[in-house]
């Protein structure tokens, strides 16, 4: 039941086109009722997955998305076919649901949705791809919905410090006012899924932690959620240190996109190196991402696509 008409009357499109777009992909007729969309099947998968493509659309219509058929798109292929045909199916498992945000977050591609499903099978999730392709506002999404849902204490967000012509010592400020501008994508990930005032009074209070990598070392990080940004930026040395880092209840996340690496020319890079020798272990999963995952921006996803081709030509 849709009680806004306006959500409504987008949600079925026109002339009803998002309808029959749902029509086709599940293959049963949907009908309407006044202010009710139904489906009479049966089969408790199918009303599932109806419900979850109604429930998503409304939540982003809602939101002042477009309704356009980049949305129906998305929400129709962010893979269902991923998950084995069973009686355990759980649409809600596509869905990012943080206590006291109030929205969900969406995977909106099917890598997207298999980086969701990762993070819920496995402690050490590494995820590469360009930019713009959800993986880190994916990570710190789970991140916050473990954190306010006490599955967690608190939060770590760390990437390597790479200079660029400007010594970080000579910066102004504290430690803190040094690697703020570094972490700042991190902060505005944050910012969207939850408000600023709650992450400020969270990294008041030492739950948010802000870490430059080598500040990692020594140390074993138990029942906290830590997210490693630009991973393509740490060395052999700083990889095998923050992997060897976790400890109990603890989840790990590394993003990085491997096709821009900043280190000097003879540096090889340690995500480069741990993709490669940590593929075969089970309990770690490993999603790559590519310029068909880019959410951004269409004209962003564009550029990324056209440099990929230009790198395979």
């Amino acid at each position: 039941m849709l009680s806004d008409p306006v959500i409504l009357s987008q949600v079925c499109g026109t002339n009803d086109s998002n309808l029959k777009l749902i029509e086709k992909h599940l293959g049963v007729p949907v009908f309407t009722k006044g202010n009710e969309l139904s489906i009479t099947q049966s089969d408790e998968l199918i009303r599932q997955k109806f419900k979850f493509i109604i429930d998503r659309l409304s939540d982003e219509l809602s939101e002042n998305c477009s309704s356009g058929p980049e949305l129906i798109e998305s929400i129709l292929n962010t893979g269902f076919e991923n998950k084995s045909i069973n009686k355990n199916f759980n649409a809600g498992e596509f869905a990012i649901s943080i206590p006291g945000s109030t929205r969900k977050v969406y995977p909106k591609t099917k890598n997207q949705a298999r980086l969701v499903e990762a993070f819920r099978k496995n402690d050490l999730v590494f995820a590469t791809g360009p930019a713009g392709s959800g993986k880190t506002f994916l990570a710190i999404a789970e991140s916050l919905r473990l954190l306010l849902s006490h599955k967690i204490n608190s939060i770590i967000l760390t990437r390597p410090i790479v200079e660029a012509g400007e010594s970080l010592g000579f910066l102004p400020g504290d430690l803190q006012d040094k690697i703020n501008p570094y972490l700042r994508p991190l902060y505005d990930s944050m910012n969207a899924c939850i408000s600023s005032e709650v992450v400020k009074k969270m990294q008041d209070n030492g739950i948010i932690e802000i870490a430059p990598l080598a500040y990692m070392r020594g140390r074993t990080l138990n029942n906290v959620a830590v997210i490693l940004d630009e991973a393509q930026n740490t060395t052999r040395e700083q990889m095998k240190m923050f992997l060897t880092r976790m400890g109990e209840n603890s989840k790990v996340f590394i993003t990085g996109d491997t096709t821009q690496i900043d280190l000097p020319k003879r540096v090889p890079s340690g995500l480069v190196q741990a993709l490669e020798i940590l593929k075969n272990i089970e309990e770690i999963s490993i999603i790559e991402m590519d310029g068909s995952d880019v959410v951004r921006s269409p004209l962003v996803r564009k550029i990324v696509q056209a440099y990929e081709n230009d790198k395979q030509s």
